[in-house]
């Protein structure tokens, strides 16, 4: 009897161990983390205090008064200061729900709950600001929206671009995308540990790398100034699960360009069409058993961490829906059930569309002025896929030969504009891309421009026929939405963004054409090259007004309303 006792005592004592070791181990960790954090915090103050006074007394110095200037040479920057008097407190539905003398409605839609006077640090953790592509511009974008919601707060951007310093930074901002910053208000914050995040850093296991890596980064970030809210705009989810675990009253936000794995992901390593990515039929063998193991173990973790964010917000609706398979249980509750992992906020990214419309006319005169030249503006990185552009278009033109009905018209052209990050392995890459020119013999015919500033790109928007892009699984797309609101005829992958939330029939027509392969690429040139000038007018006209979903407006609107939740938990 006392041995059936005993046992029965083991068994619960090994019961009880096995239940509480876990959860007395996490106590331990989380105690340790925030003993760490609280290091952190009191080692930053005085930096923190620094940032401050410079900000105020920048603020003071850029409202001191200024000579007297004639009414003819009031300039745009002018009205941009006025501008910074305003504030816009702006719901979903794009009301305006106060001013400073005004009770503001929070998120969860009690009164006074956020103060236009909140004067708190907005953390952007964007180790690479100055890239120039579609996430900057998002970045961007949120800055001066949130710079004009809250006029005293300051946004502190963790950035390892050493060699740009403020003044040069805003100057490119205003210059790549037309979006002029309060400068006092911006901060700069630079990480000497940027090189961790680098994916050639990482030849094996790098999407597991790159995550581990990030977690540097972001003690890097932290040990400089710890912020009121932390926001990640660039995509390194870990970052925010280890700003929780640090600072646990810190509210974090996610802005996802593109999940960091996915099932499509996974989904192409059985793929034998070669059309699904750079890991397309990627499965085969015992390396693709190992592969799929890896990504799965790495699924299952990038989900337990997406789970700790407080706010979530996705730039489409494939996006969207990748991230709510991934992060949907188990996630915090914020007052809202749009933003949650469980159902992230689409928050569609910022495109120039209201300048592109007052810009370029679409109608029967500019058709005149439209050249037969195909842009393709995208960064000039792998998965941007500009080897099927360029062999796609070398097709079109044998084809185009080859047929003699063709015979005496202008030959086109194909115009690559995009961003280079220097001394990377994008200068290795366009390199590379210029050869492959030379190899298919359309050299002549093709053009590279790189970091072009706007003023250039709205040019060739403006005179170009077709915009292309050929990137699988694209995100969301900003650049197909600068084509439509520019009036170009779209010529996308049929995938991601692009297919979901862009080239798509709202009702009246279709908006462009989509296509996977090679050939379906040059056929659908063609195609656009050939409608009658009529129909070529009609399918504009549509593309632009279905680029009206994408405005900076609107992204302002849904980005505060998120935003607001996060202020209103601090």
């Amino acid at each position: 009897m006392a041995l059936i006792s005993n046992a029965i005592l083991a068994v619960l004592l090994l019961t009880a161990t096995a239940v509480l070791l876990p959860k007395l181990t996490g106590a331990v960790l989380g105690l340790v983390f925030r003993g760490v954090g609280w290091l952190i915090w009191r080692r930053t103050r005085s930096r923190r205090e620094y940032v401050i006074a410079r900000a105020r007394s920048e603020e003071q110095e850029s409202r001191a008064p200024r000579p007297k200037v004639s009414t003819n040479s009031l300039s745009r920057n002018g009205a941009d200061d006025e501008d910074w008097e305003k504030v816009d407190s702006l719901g979903p539905g794009g009301v305006q729900t106060a001013t400073s003398s005004e009770s503001s409605g929070s998120a969860g839609g009690n009164k006074n709950r956020n103060s236009d006077d909140w004067d708190g640090i907005i953390g952007f953790f964007h180790p690479f600001c100055n890239a120039g592509g579609g996430g900057e511009r998002v970045l961007w974008e949120a800055v001066r929206a949130t710079q004009k919601r809250w006029p005293k707060a300051i946004c502190a951007i963790y950035t390892g671009d050493h060699e740009v310093n403020k003044a040069t930074m805003l100057e490119k901002v205003e210059n790549r995308f037309n979006i002029k910053l309060h400068s006092p208000t911006v901060v700069l914050l630079y990480l000497t540990t940027r090189k961790y995040v680098v994916s050639s850093s990482y030849p094996y296991m790098t999407l597991l790398g790159q995550s581990l890596g990030s977690l540097i980064v972001a003690y890097d970030a932290f040990t400089l100034l710890v912020p009121d809210v932390f926001i990640d705009t660039m995509g390194y989810a870990f970052t925010l699960a280890l700003c929780k675990w640090l600072f646990p009253t810190v509210p974090v936000g996610a802005y996802v360009h593109y999940p960091t794995i996915s099932t499509d992901m996974l989904a192409s390593l059985d793929d034998q069409s070669g059309v699904q990515g750079i890991n397309s039929g990627a499965g085969k063998g015992w390396k693709g058993k190992i592969k799929r193991r890896y990504w799965q173990l790495f699924a299952r973790l990038y989900g337990w961490v997406g789970q700790q964010i407080d706010v979530v917000m996705c730039n489409s609706s494939w996006t969207a829906a990748h991230i709510r398979s991934l992060w949907g249980s188990g996630n915090k509750d914020t007052g809202s059930g749009e933003g949650t992992a469980s159902s992230p906020a689409v928050v569609f990214p910022p495109t120039a569309v209201s300048e592109l419309e007052s810009t370029i006319a679409v109608d029967a005169e500019s058709e005149k002025t439209r050249q037969p030249v195909l842009l393709y503006i995208a960064q000039f990185r792998p998965e941007k896929n500009h080897p099927l552009v360029l062999r796609s278009f070398a097709r079109f033109l044998q084809e185009r030969a080859n047929n003699p009905a063709c015979a005496g018209q202008p030959e086109p052209r194909l115009v690559l504009i995009g961003s280079v990050r220097h001394a990377s392995p994008d200068e290795t890459h366009i390199y590379n891309l210029r050869l492959l020119a030379h190899e298919l013999r359309i050299r002549d015919q093709t053009t590279f421009l790189c970091d072009a500033p706007w003023p250039a790109v709205l040019t060739h928007l403006g005179t170009a026929s077709v915009g292309v892009n050929a990137m699988w699984n694209e995100h969301f797309g900003i650049c197909v939405v600068e084509y439509q609101a520019a009036g170009l005829i779209c010529v996308t992958h049929d995938s991601g963004g692009p297919r979901e939330d862009i080239v798509i029939d709202l009702g009246d027509g279709a908006t462009g054409f989509r296509a996977e392969t090679e050939e379906q690429f040059a056929a659908s040139f063609e195609a656009a090259l050939a409608l009658p000038e009529a129909e070529k007018i009609a399918m504009r006209q549509r593309a632009r007004r279905s680029a009206r979903r994408f405005t900076e407006e609107e992204f302002s609107r849904k980005w505060l309303y998120q935003v607001e939740k996060l202020v209103s938990m601090r």
